[in-house]
């Protein structure tokens, strides 16, 4: 059975008819009341988490501050966890990200003051260097593996197109996530989202690949992915507790 909200988007529009044709059971989240598991969510961390004890699964998610601890080898800039009471004293330009909700827009404010000023002081977020990413591109990890991605955005403008179509990029992409797996796998679970871009630097010509940020799969968009190959991945990333892998008991969001 595949949980998702009763008001869909395009990804559970196509999450929904791939689960379908394999003989899954797709409810909305209002019609689970006499629902049993075993059951598997797409849909947002507060839903979820309200849901999650009633029918039995387990949501993956990365560390807050997964980000903040990788080597600026694969972050191509100065990235630490704080919270908002940290992020109001800031004095200079700066990107700021919640790391797991939506509670504020993730974006570049021109001081700390910029900030919402009814956030709890103690809401952990994500400070950043600001950069520019000539590209981004979606990377739905299985088991250390990409199992499915898309280039989502071209200089911050949505631009969505399937990563079988870049050729040496993807193979680029390839080669720096199996790096990245190597050295810092194991602080990811099995099943989640990793974005990466091209970093430019105005002073050195081409551009470095860096990660953007890793999300959970079970509340990420598809973009122009697989929709089969995504729906793997959010399979294992919220399916039953029962199933879930004793290397990724860490990851279970509580």
């Amino acid at each position: 059975m595949l949980v998702m909200p009763g008001r869909r988007t395009s990804t559970m529009e196509l999450l929904a008819v791939e689960a379908a044709a394999r003989g899954m059971v797709v409810l909305a989240a209002e019609e689970t009341g006499a629902a049993v598991g075993p059951a598997h969510w797409y849909g947002g961390p507060a839903a979820g988490a309200r849901l999650a004890g009633r029918l039995g699964f387990a949501l993956l998610e990365p560390a807050d501050d997964w980000l903040a601890e990788l080597p600026e080898e694969f972050t191509g800039r100065e990235v630490r966890a704080a919270t908002v009471a940290d992020a109001w004293a800031v004095e200079r330009p700066m990107f700021v990200k919640p790391p797991r909700d939506k509670s504020f827009p993730a974006d570049v404010y021109a001081d700390g003051s910029r900030l919402p000023a009814d956030l709890d002081p103690a809401t952990p977020v994500l400070l950043s260097e600001v950069v520019t990413f000539a590209a981004e591109y979606r990377m739905f990890l299985l088991d250390g593996r990409i199992a499915a991605g898309s280039r989502y955005a071209v200089f911050g403008r949505l631009d969505p197109r399937p990563l079988d179509s870049h050729g040496a990029i993807a193979e680029e992409i390839a080669e720096f996530v199996d790096r990245l797996v190597a050295s810092a796998g194991p602080a990811l679970p099995s099943a989640v989202v990793v974005d990466v871009g091209q970093l430019r630097d105005p002073y050195r010509p081409g551009h470095r690949w860096a990660v953007v940020e890793a999300n959970m799969a079970w509340f990420s968009h598809a973009y122009a992915a697989d929709p089969a190959r995504v729906l793997d991945v959010v399979l294992q990333a919220a399916g039953p507790r029962e199933r879930v892998q004793p290397g990724d008991l860490p990851f279970v969001r509580h």
